[in-house]
């Protein structure tokens, strides 16, 4: 009886072994699948060149010619590759460097999607449903939390003040416009509780005491100030991961459109 049971736990022993050994070997497959994939999508995206040696002004006081790589130009081969991709997200000093998604009808599609449209863990990050990129005042941009530091793993390093001092920063491009957005705050909530701060109910501010509530409240809940703040007729974005303090737990990152002022403008068309 001694070895029958011995002979039946060593049996469940290395069938659990064996089930542990696949599960790695595919999350190690699909990693590697995942890495490779958004790499191959990166390099469709057309980066700006420097003019050629005949463009280059001859005569003192000639301008050199203005780069005319439109935001649409740049990720073209992208969008025809899905057109699902409707922007891309980075942070500079970060690994968020990703296409982004949106499917209004099928709302979280990519968060168990690969950009290929193929079943991944790792998803791809996608935009609320109900946002509008060219209208709405906030849109909401999620992403997986992954353990070995890919996708929006990094919002949690917002944790840092210290980190934030050196990532002040995110870049936002639709295929409309490029978009730069200096952070407002970073802070922790939970999701689907009434404790937690529903940040991903606010999209379209019924009027500008909507927009300065949403404001309010995220200052309220913001890990350290970073001296920045918006005022109604802003445009945000509102970036959103896993974060496994609590249950539930959210690291959100809320961030506004920087608006050149007119003197950029100014120089900007003089060249």
């Amino acid at each position: 009886m001694k070895q029958k049971l011995w002979l039946c736990g060593a049996a469940a022993f290395a069938a659990l072994f064996l089930f542990s050994g696949i599960m790695l070997g595919r999350q190690l497959a699909d990693q590697k699948q995942s890495t490779e994939a958004f790499d191959n999508i990166a390099d469709m995206v057309v980066e700006e060149t420097e003019p050629d040696a005949a463009e280059q002004p001859e005569e003192p006081g000639e301008t050199e010619a203005s780069p005319t790589l439109t935001a649409y130009e740049k990720y073209a081969a992208v969008y025809e590759q899905n057109p699902d991709f409707v922007g891309w997200i980075s942070i500079d000093g970060t690994n968020i460097n990703y296409p982004v998604m949106q499917t209004p009808s099928d709302p979280d599609f990519y968060l168990k999607h690969a950009f290929d449209k193929s079943y991944s863990d790792y998803g791809v990050p996608y935009v609320q449903e109900n946002c509008d990129l060219e209208q709405s005042d906030n849109v909401v941009i999620y992403g997986h939390h992954m353990k070995n530091g890919s996708m929006f793993s990094d919002l949690c390093k917002y944790e840092s003040e210290d980190f934030y001092q050196e990532h002040k920063t995110v870049h936002f491009d639709t295929l409309a416009d490029f978009g730069e957005y200096e952070i407002v705050a970073a802070f922790k909530t939970v999701a689907y509780s009434q404790e937690g701060f529903k940040y991903y109910h606010f999209v379209n501010a019924e009027d500008e005491a909507a927009f300065d509530e949403f404001i309010a409240e995220c200052k309220s809940l913001a890990l350290y100030d970073t001296g920045v703040s918006a005022e109604y007729g802003d445009k945000l974005i509102t970036l959103s991961t896993c974060e496994y303090s609590r249950t539930n737990g959210r690291m959100v990152i809320v961030a506004k459109l920087v608006v050149p002022s007119a003197e950029e403008v100014d120089a900007d068309a003089g060249h």
